[in-house]
Order: C-alpha cells, then sequence, then structure tokens
C-alpha cells in the first residue's frame, strides 16, 4: 500500500528541520511528555532533571527535554486554551510518527505518554483548594473534537446525551456541543493512585463567561454552573473546570496516545474562595507525576 504524503501547506516544517510551531526536530522529544500551561513553569518542572538535552523557546511554546531518575523526558509549554492543544498534539505526534524527509508515515507506530500538570477551579464541596484531581473524563466545551472524523467513536455518547438533557442545551443552536472522553485508565491508575481525587473536568472556551464568571457582560445562562454541580451520571460528579483537558484527552485517544490531566484546585467556584499562593505549592504535584510518569 502506497503511504499517505503529506504535503508542505498540511505540515510545515522549518528550514532547520524542526516542525512549525513548537520548532522541535524529531530527535528532541521523548516518549514520555508533561505539558504545562505557563511557559514559565518549564523551567520549575525541568529544576528537578537530572540533567538537560536541549531546550527550545517559541512563542509561548517553551520545551525542555532531559532525564529524570533514569527516565527521558520532554516538558512542553502550551499556553492556555484547547486550540493550543490542538497545535501541540498535533505536531507532536508528527515529531514521533513522521518521517520529515519523505513526508510520509513512519513504518512503526510510536506511542506518547502525556501529562497535563495544570490548576483548575473545583466545583465540589470534596475538592476545595489544594486538592489534587486526576481527570478520569473529560468534557469539552470547547468543540475541538468535533472537527475531527472518528469523534463518535470514542466518546461517551450517552453521557453527552444526559449532560445536554440537564443543562437545558437540546435543540439550542447557540449552545456548545460539548464531548466527553476517557482519559487512558492504566496512566490515570499510575499517576492518581490513592492520593488524587479521580475527577470528571469540563474544560471550557474561555476563563469568564464559559465558566461562569460575570463582569461587565451578563451571561447567557446565570445558573449554568448550579446545574454543572448539580449534575450526575453514574455516581459521576463534574469536579473542576479547567481549559486544555478534553483536547489532550481527545486528541490522544484519536491518535492512538496515552494521556490524562492532573491539576491543583486553585479556586472552589462553589465556595467562592481561591487560593493566590498555590505557585508555592504546585511543585508538590510535579513531584508526583515526575514520579510516576
Amino acid at each position: 500500500m502506497e503511504k499517505r504524503y503529506f504535503a508542505e501547506s498540511e505540515l510545515i516544517i522549518n528550514a532547520d528541520g524542526s516542525v512549525f510551531h513548537l520548532h522541535l526536530k524529531p530527535n528532541q522529544l521523548a516518549d514520555k511528555v508533561i505539558l504545562v500551561g505557563d511557559p514559565g513553569r518549564v523551567g520549575l518542572v525541568a529544576s528537578h532533571f537530572n540533567s538537560i538535552e536541549c531546550e527550545v523557546q517559541s512563542r509561548e511554546f517553551h520545551t525542555i527535554t532531559g532525564s529524570y531518575s533514569g527516565k527521558r523526558i520532554t516538558v512542553t509549554s502550551t499556553g492556555i486554551g484547547c486550540d493550543n492543544i490542538d497545535i501541540v498534539l498535533n505536531e507532536m505526534d508528527a515529531l514521533a510518527n513522521i518521517d520529515f524527509q519523505t513526508r510520509t508515515e513512519n513504518d512503526y507506530f510510536h506511542r506518547l505518554e502525556i501529562v497535563r500538570i495544570g490548576t483548575c477551579g473545583g466545583l465540589q464541596p470534596f475538592t476545595p483548594e489544594g486538592t489534587f484531581i486526576c481527570s478520569v473524563k473529560s468534557v469539552g466545551f470547547d468543540g475541538l473534537l468535533n472537527f475531527y472524523e472518528g469523534r463518535n467513536a470514542v466518546c461517551d455518547l450517552q453521557m453527552e446525551r444526559a449532560l445536554l438533557n440537564h443543562l437545558g442545551w437540546t435543540g439550542n443552536l447557540c449552545a456548545p456541543a460539548p464531548y466527553v472522553i476517557d482519559a487512558d485508565e492504566e496512566l490515570v491508575e499510575r499517576i492518581a493512585k490513592d492520593d488524587m481525587v479521580r475527577g470528571v473536568t469540563v474544560a471550557c472556551g474561555g476563563f469568564f463567561g464559559p465558566q461562569g464568571r460575570r463582569l461587565r457582560i451578563p451571561l447567557a445562562d446565570p445558573h449554568q454552573n448550579e446545574k454543572i454541580e448539580s449534575f450526575e451520571y453514574k455516581g459521576l460528579r463534574i469536579t473542576n473546570f479547567e481549559m486544555e483537558s478534553s483536547a489532550l484527552a481527545g486528541l490522544s485517544r484519536l491518535l492512538g496516545h496515552k494521556a490524562t490531566t492532573c491539576c491543583m484546585v486553585i479556586a472552589n467556584r462553589l465556595t467562592k474562595k481561591s487560593d493566590t499562593g498555590y505557585k508555592n505549592h504546585i511543585d508538590d504535584l510535579i513531584n508526583l507525576v515526575l514520579e510516576r510518569i
């Protein structure tokens, strides 16, 4: 069978042989990957490495590859939002599974193991500030996965329908079309163990209105957060808001990679409390992920 060829307009490769946005070359990507939103957090993760192999900076995408306890690990910042996850996941998969010389797929599939470390807002009484949540399922309010073939085959369609009915979004053409996607089960078991809450995470397309925050613009549904907090499906409750987990889980599932998201709660939307000093504690979560990835 003839291999598929990826045209220059579809896979953009820089003159130095690196992929367009990340500016990484195939040999600079490790099998184990940690994603963070904040470019400044890349250095914090890498400060635990035993050695540094390479460091690359391009726009919001800051990457360091090195070793930790005998494991080769790449840490990359994505910036904020599922749109950036779309860039990072597709380019990392290209680095792992496409020959940049021939622009065709490699003969053998190369599976990546990806853990996102981030911050989030808690939505339940049992997720106060400082809680570590590992996303077992992610609910995408961003719509990203709806642009890809195979979306229905990898999503929990029954939970999607139950959530749409609960929110009152069925038939509302202005409402999002949420998707529900499972994280990799083995990776969740290994990363979460018995000291993280295993949660259902909603990834939103924005920080304010999409997460039920009102400043000067009124919300389309002032009761949206109350509905999300009260939703229950087969014993599962939605535990937290963030902005990237659904795209990470969804694209990884479609591409054949293993992924999950681990977040520290820095604000509880139910109790309306927040921890602005969270940066002093995120290092504890980083240490756990580095040990378990």
